[in-house]
C-alpha cells in the first residue's frame, strides 16, 4: 500500500505506533423497513429497552470510574445521561414508530439526522457542542440495537506480536475512551474535533496520544493499516514506509526515557540557571485533582474552575447551595496544604453551558457569560462569594474574576465583594479580610485598558486561550477554523508582552493560566517576557519545569526582544526554534 500523511489538530503530544481499529458509526449499519401495525408495540419495546440498557451502562461506567479517572469524565457521563432521558430521544423516537411504522433503528436515526440538521444552521457554539453529545448517546443506543456495542477487542499487553491498537472513528465519546484505559491502544484519530472539545479534553488528561479533526480519516484509512500518530504536530502517518516507521519508533524510545527522566526531577526547585525562582501552579476543576497536583509539584492552585460545580446536574436539582460550594473549597485549600488556591467564580456560557443560563444569544462567545452572567444574577453570586469567602478561614485563597472588560464591572463586583463581607461579619462568620482579588486578562480591551485594573485589583492572571480567540475572532471549538488559532501571532504577542510588562511595571503579580502556560514550546517565549508565574494541567507541570531548570534569562531575554520586534510568521518561527535551542 502506497504511504500517506493525513493532517489535523494536535490535542495530545506523544508519538503513537500501532494497527488501525475502524469504529464504524453505527448509523451505517441500520436498515431502513416498515413494520407490520400488529408489530408496533413490539417494536416500541424493542427501542424502550435499548435505551434502558444504555442508561445501565452509563450508570456502571459512573460508579466504576477509577479514583484516577479525569473528573471531567463524571460530568460527561451526567451529560449523557440527561440527553439520555429527554423526550427528544426517549419518546419522539417512539412516536415516530407508531405513526410511520419505522423500525427502531431507523426511527432513532431519523431523529437523531434531525437534530443534527437543525443544529448545523446555527451558528452557536453550546448547541454545536450539544450535537456531538446527541449524536454520541444515538450512537450508543443503535450500537445495542443493531448488536455492535461491543467493539473494542482486549489486548491485555502488547508485544511484538500483538502491535498497540489505534482506534480511527468519526468521534469518540469521553465515556467509550474509558476503554482505553484497560486495553493497549496506544492512541486515537477522529474525523471530527477541536482543540477544546470534549474529547481532546479527556485525551490530554488521560495522557493518550491524539489527533483530531482529521477530516475522512475513518473513511481513509483502513482496518488493520499501520498508523503513526505524530502527536506534537497533528500528524497522522498511514502505511509509513520501513524507514520512517524506525524513525518514529526511535523518537518514541526518546520520549519514553524523557519522560522517566522528568520524574527524577520532581524535588528539584523550580529554578532557572541564572537562580531566578519561578512559581508553577496547577489548574484544577474539583478537589480530588489536588494529589495529582501535589504530586507534580505545584506550588499552588493558579485556577480552579469553579463552573464544574454548576455544570451537568441532574434535571430539575437546585444550582448548588452555599454549603455545597463551601465544603468543596474547603477540601481544596485543606488538600493544597498550605499552598494558596486561586478560585475563579462562575465562568459560564460558550463552551462552558450551565443547564439553567437561557441560551438566547446568537454568539454565546460575545453575550451575558462570565462575569456578565453573575451581575445579572446577584443572589446566586452573592452566594458563591459568600462560600469561598468563608472557606478563605481554612487556608490561603485567591479570588479570580474572568472576562473582566469594563471599570463598571470591576466596581460592581468589588461591591458584591463587600456586600459578602458585610453579611459575613454580621453573622460573625470568620473569613480573610486580606482576600487578594484579582482579574482574568482575556478580552483584548482588558489588555489595552491595564490602568483601570491595576488600580483597583491585587493581581491578574491571563487566560491566553479566551485572549487568543477573541483578538483573533475565532471558534477556538470550530475545527473549520482551528488551523487560524495561533499563539505566535504577532498581536498575541504584543498583548502578552504589554500585559505581563505592564504588571510587572505596577508590582503586581500575574500568571498565565491558559493552555500556553503548559506548552514547553512556549515556556522560554514567556520567561523571556518577564513572566514569573505559570499555571497548567497537573500532568505537565513536570515538563514545564524542566525547560525552566535548564533556561538561562541572561540568554533568553534578547532573543525574545527580537521576537517581539518581528511580524513575518516565518521569521516567528526561526526565532522560537532558537529559543528551544538555548
Amino acid at each position: 500500500m502506497t504511504s500517506f500523511t493525513l493532517h489535523g489538530i494536535p490535542v495530545s503530544r506523544g508519538i503513537a505506533i500501532g494497527r488501525a481499529h475502524i469504529l464504524s458509526p453505527a448509523a451505517l449499519d441500520v436498515q431502513h423497513y416498515l413494520i407490520a401495525a400488529d408489530q408496533v408495540e413490539t417494536e416500541v419495546q424493542r427501542l424502550q429497552s435499548a435505551i434502558a440498557t444504555v442508561h445501565t451502562e452509563l450508570q456502571t461506567l459512573w460508579s466504576e470510574l477509577p479514583k484516577d479517572a479525569p473528573a471531567e469524565l463524571g460530568a460527561f457521563i451526567d451529560v449523557h445521561v440527561l440527553i439520555l432521558s429527554d423526550p427528544m430521544l426517549s419518546e419522539i423516537p417512539l412516536d415516530i414508530i407508531r405513526t410511520r411504522h419505522y423500525n427502531a433503528e431507523w426511527a432513532l436515526a431519523t431523529q437523531i439526522e434531525e437534530l443534527s440538521a437543525q443544529f448545523d444552521e446555527v451558528e452557536d457554539a453550546y448547541l454545536r457542542e450539544r450535537k456531538a453529545d446527541i449524536e454520541q448517546v444515538g450512537e450508543r443506543v443503535l450500537k445495542v440495537l443493531t448488536g455492535t456495542a461491543n467493539l473494542l477487542p482486549r489486548i491485555d499487553e502488547v508485544s511484538e506480536g500483538t502491535p498497540a491498537m489505534i482506534v480511527v472513528a468519526r468521534d469518540i465519546s469521553p465515556a467509550d475512551m474509558l476503554q482505553f484505559r484497560d486495553r493497549a491502544f496506544s492512541g486515537f484519530i477522529t474525523d471530527l474535533g477541536g482543540q477544546n472539545s470534549h474529547t481532546a479534553i479527556v485525551a490530554r488528561s488521560l495522557d493518550i496520544p491524539a489527533t483530531v479533526g482529521v477530516s475522512n480519516a475513518s473513511t481513509l484509512v483502513k482496518q488493520n493499516d499501520w498508523l503513526i500518530i505524530d502527536g506534537d504536530a497533528g500528524v497522522v502517518v498511514v502505511a509509513p514506509s520501513p524507514l520512517v516507521l524506525e524513525q518514529y519508533r526511535e523518537k518514541h524510545a526518546r520520549q519514553v526515557r524523557d519522560r522517566k527522566k522528568l520524574g527524577k526531577i520532581r524535588k528539584t526547585p523550580s529554578v532557572t540557571r541564572d537562580g531566578t525562582p519561578i512559581t508553577l501552579l496547577a489548574n484544577i476543576e474539583f478537589p480530588d485533582d489536588c494529589p495529582q497536583a501535589l504530586e507534580g509539584g505545584a506550588h499552588g492552585v493558579g485556577l480552579f474552575r469553579s463552573e464544574f460545580l454548576f455544570m451537568n446536574r441532574p434535571e430539575g436539582a437546585p444550582l448548588p447551595s452555599e454549603e455545597e460550594q463551601f465544603i468543596s473549597y474547603k477540601q481544596a485549600v485543606i488538600a493544597m496544604k498550605g499552598r494558596p488556591v486561586t478560585i475563579r467564580t462562575l465562568d459560564s456560557g460558550a463552551d462552558k453551558p450551565i443547564d439553567f443560563m437561557e441560551h438566547s444569544s446568537l454568539n454565546p462567545a460575545l453575550g451575558r457569560r462570565a462575569i456578565r452572567f453573575c451581575l445579572s444574577e446577584p443572589q446566586m453570586f452573592l452566594t458563591q462569594l459568600r462560600a469561598i469567602l468563608r472557606a478563605s478561614a481554612f487556608g490561603s485563597i485567591k479570588l479570580l474574576i474572568p472576562m473582566l472588560a469594563h471599570a463598571s464591572e470591576i466596581e460592581q463586583t468589588l461591591a458584591l465583594i463587600e456586600q459578602a463581607k458585610t453579611q459575613l461579619r454580621k453573622e460573625k462568620i470568620k473569613f480573610d479580610e486580606a482576600l487578594p482579588i484579582g482579574a482574568m486578562i482575556e478580552i483584548p480591551a482588558a489588555a489595552l485598558a491595564l490602568p483601570l485594573f491595576i488600580k483597583r485589583l491585587n493581581f491578574l492572571s491571563i487566560g491566553t486561550n479566551d485572549l487568543i480567540q477573541y483578538t483573533l475572532a475565532i471558534d477556538r471549538v470550530d475545527h473549520e477554523v482551528a488551523h487560524l488559532y495561533n499563539p505566535l501571532h504577532p498581536a498575541i504577542l504584543f498583548l502578552l508582552s504589554h500585559t505581563i510588562g505592564t504588571a510587572i511595571k505596577a508590582g503586581l503579580p500575574i500568571s498565565v493560566c491558559g493552555e500556553m502556560a503548559g506548552d514547553i514550546k512556549m515556556t522560554r517565549l514567556l520567561l523571556g517576557m518577564g513572566l514569573r508565574e505559570f499555571s497548567m494541567h497537573p500532568a505537565q507541570l513536570l515538563a514545564v519545569k524542566n525547560e525552566i531548570i535548564n533556561s538561562d534569562l541572561g540568554l533568553i531575554e534578547p532573543v525574545t526582544r527580537k521576537l517581539l520586534r518581528t511580524y513575518e510568521p516565518r521569521a516567528i518561527n526561526e526565532v522560537i526554534e532558537k529559543l528551544q535551542q538555548l
